[in-house]
């Protein structure tokens, strides 16, 4: 699944930290996960899953490889980008190209670095939402409908201006009502505004003790309060060293863990797991795919020479510590091509020659 998530921002709203502290935990994990930096903006990180660990302590395989993310480190935007400024059409062409946006904004004052935008997340929200309606405005003002049949012409026609009335009053195209068939429609033209985005808000080391405040004072957003600094002193750490630092500020869990899990599920992926004794692996897939399909993530030929594929869930997996005694249990099910691959579920294909 070669799909990304652009990390959007203004100039020092933490950005290029975060996207360091994902690299670096990248960097930490390569002695044990087959990924790596694919250029220098670019980077590919595992999916945090305790299932992989708990699959391995039954099967004792040679190796555990998880799911992974790309995340796209995107330049900061400026106000007018849509016009051009800094550099502005080159980073709206890379937003252009991912499938989730990652919203970053600076929610602190320091006296070390400078602030680009307002004085609020909030208004950092909207005008950067306004920059990429800017955007998405003169890709439809551009757009000529391409039919012939009178009828269709004026229907199309009667869709684009549905558009640009509704992104005149500062609706994303994501925000305005339309059918299905207008959905089919406006897909090739990739609006910035009609990709899921999430919103990460860069808070200094005190406030990530009042994480439920931040939480509860922008309920409206989906949203994940991280300290971008301190993600990035974590992620020079050890396991155990990152621990005992998270405990020290009362957190369970880093907040590039829930950054990574929420862009997973944002891009519409699930894992289905296998396990055995070379490899127990995440496969990533879309959810609600069909279980050819996800046998075709394996191998093409699996996809092409399906049978039928051996489910169980993860939760009966390690009850009865493997295959032959759920199986024996009736916990095992076969599952033939119409099936939805669930997330979490322990799968084997069968395939013909």
């Amino acid at each position: 699944m070669n799909l990304s998530v652009g990390i959007v921002g203004f100039p020092n709203a933490g950005k290029s930290t975060l996207f360091n502290a994902l690299l670096g935990r990248q960097i930490a994990q390569t002695a044990v996960y087959a990924f790596c930096t694919i250029e220098p903006n670019v980077g590919v990180v595992p999916v945090p899953d305790d299932r992989l660990t708990a699959l391995a302590k039954i099967v004792n395989p040679e190796k555990i490889t998880p799911a992974v993310v790309k995340f796209i480190d995107i330049a900061g935007l400026v106000k007018g980008a849509a016009k051009g400024e800094g550099l502005g059409n080159k980073f709206l062409a890379h937003i252009r190209e991912v499938d989730c946006i990652c919203f970053v904004l600076r929610a602190f004052e320091s006296k070390d670095v400078d602030k680009a935008g307002s004085s609020h997340p909030r208004e950092d929200l909207d005008n950067l939402k306004a920059e990429l309606i800017l955007k998405d405005l003169e890709t439809i003002e551009k757009f000529a409908a391409p039919v012939k049949d009178l009828p269709a012409k004026q229907q199309l026609e009667q869709l684009k201006q549905k558009l640009i009335t509704n992104m005149n009053k500062g609706l994303m195209v994501k925000d305005i009502s339309l059918t299905d068939e207008e959905i089919e429609f406006i897909k090739p033209l990739n609006f910035l505004t009609f990709k899921p985005y999430f919103i990460i808000l860069n808070v200094n080391e005190q406030d990530l003790a009042n994480i439920e405040k931040i939480i509860a004072d922008y309920k409206d957003w989906t949203i994940i309060p991280i300290s971008a600094k301190i993600e990035e002193e974590l992620a020079n750490l050890s396991p155990e060293e990152q621990k005992e630092y998270l405990k020290t500020l009362g957190l369970k869990k880093s907040g590039l863990e829930r950054l990574i899990k929420t862009a997973y599920d944002y891009l519409g992926l699930i894992s289905f797991l296998t396990a055995g004794p070379k490899e127990v692996r995440a496969w990533t897939i879309k959810k609600r795919m069909l279980a050819p399909e996800a046998a075709g993530v394996i191998h093409t030929d699996f996809a092409k020479n399906f049978i039928k594929v051996k489910v169980i869930s993860f939760s009966d997996f390690i009850a009865f510590s493997g295959w032959q005694k759920a199986k024996e249990l009736g916990k095992v099910r076969m599952e033939g091509r119409d099936y939805k691959i669930k997330d979490g579920e322990v799968v084997e294909f069968m395939v013909g020659k």
